[in-house]
């Protein structure tokens, strides 16, 4: 019993210990240069409407990574792509007093009802590809971030143009929506080209398991590919690239490697379907998902600061092709293949400097 007592003891001695250290981390004087507000113990909460796919865990670890890097506390949600739980998720979050949020993908058509009353309470958002508006009034506060979307539509469908000379290109596309704030405004591009006859849509297919997006995926293009004997389809575009990853499977289950595959986003497992030997997977129009998480949280930080931030940002998009790709290409060394790939200085503060040297980032 005694030996008992011991162990416990020791083992609340080494949590208070832990404790100590943790507070400890801050500073017991201010750092001069950098605003008092964000040198307090500041807690984000970042939550994310999509499954826990590459480009999720990539744009969490954005956020959390540069977050940390200012000796803010950084918690991560996500939802799967439920609407009810994500809405109780933010209001939970609220509900806990977060100095910021970072709210991912949230449907327009709860939104504005969603965070208003973290804007009512004073805490600070930024959200990327959330529409958070209702009858034409927006949040006042909100800093709206997306991917360029536009171009990347633009990017990804040049591509497909070049896919044969014989016009228009006949396309299997892969979308879902409306409702999608990110694909509804690469839809708007598509359509266009549809309109000028550069592009025929053969078929649409979207998901309808969001809990295994490739594994649906690829059912329904095996479906698919088998009303279309070979020279019947020219290419697949993937306006969102968990689903093309479905499409690659299906191709080669099916060997149809006779029809291109273009699609918009990437992570690693993209990466490694486009060095395959024989790949049809040609190139995709991106942005680097962790550089999206990384400047969602210099603009919070920008907010909690009490310094001026835009109303709208958006992240400039690339082109990745299969030629660029080397043996050792990752999404982590992208950037010596794919000129300005992941950087950018916008809302880098020298007073964040400051807290990265603080903090050891």
């Amino acid at each position: 019993m005694k030996r008992i007592f011991l162990i416990v003891l020791s083992l609340v001695a080494l949590i208070g210990l832990w404790g100590c250290s943790q507070s400890a981390s801050k500073p017991a004087e201010k750092i001069e240069g950098v605003p008092d507000a964000v040198q307090d113990d500041i807690k984000i909460a970042v939550i994310r409407n999509l499954p826990s796919d590459d480009h999720t865990k990539q744009f969490l670890d954005g956020t959390r990574s540069e977050g940390e890097s200012f000796g803010f506390k950084v918690d991560t949600f996500i939802s799967d792509n439920d609407d009810a739980k994500f809405q109780e998720l933010v209001s939970q979050a609220i509900q806990k007093d977060y100095d910021g949020l970072i709210i991912s993908h949230g449907k327009k058509d709860y939104s504005y009802d969603m965070l208003k009353p973290a804007i009512d309470k004073g805490i600070k958002v930024v959200t990327f590809d959330t529409v958070a508006e209702n009858d034409g009034k927006t949040l006042e506060g909100i800093t709206s971030t997306a991917q360029d979307d536009h171009k990347l539509a633009e990017l990804s469908l040049s591509e497909i143009e070049k896919v044969t000379d014989n016009k228009p290109v006949r396309v299997i596309k892969l979308w879902f929506g409306p409702g999608i704030p990110p694909l509804d405004r690469r839809q708007e591009i598509y359509k266009k080209y549809e309109e000028e006859g550069k592009i025929e849509t053969v078929e649409t297919i979207g998901p309808t398991n969001f809990q295994n997006v490739q594994g649906d995926i690829a059912a329904k293009v095996s479906s698919i590919l088998a009303k279309y004997p070979k020279g019947e389809v020219d290419a697949i575009w993937g306006s969102w690239d968990e689903m093309a990853k479905g499409a690659y499977k299906a191709q080669k289950d099916n060997n149809r490697m006779d029809v291109k595959l273009i699609s918009i986003d990437i992570s690693n497992q993209d990466i490694n379907f486009m060095r395959e030997e024989g790949s049809t997977w040609e190139s995709t129009a991106a942005v680097d998902p962790r550089l999206i998480g990384v400047m969602n949280m210099r603009l919070l930080a920008k907010k909690i600061a009490g310094e001026e931030t835009p109303e709208t940002y958006d992240l400039e998009a690339h082109l990745v092709k299969q030629e660029d790709l080397k043996e050792s290409t990752t999404m982590f060394n992208l950037d010596e293949v794919i000129e300005g790939w992941g950087k950018s200085d916008d809302f880098n503060e020298e007073w964040m400097k400051k807290l990265r040297e603080q903090y050891g980032k």
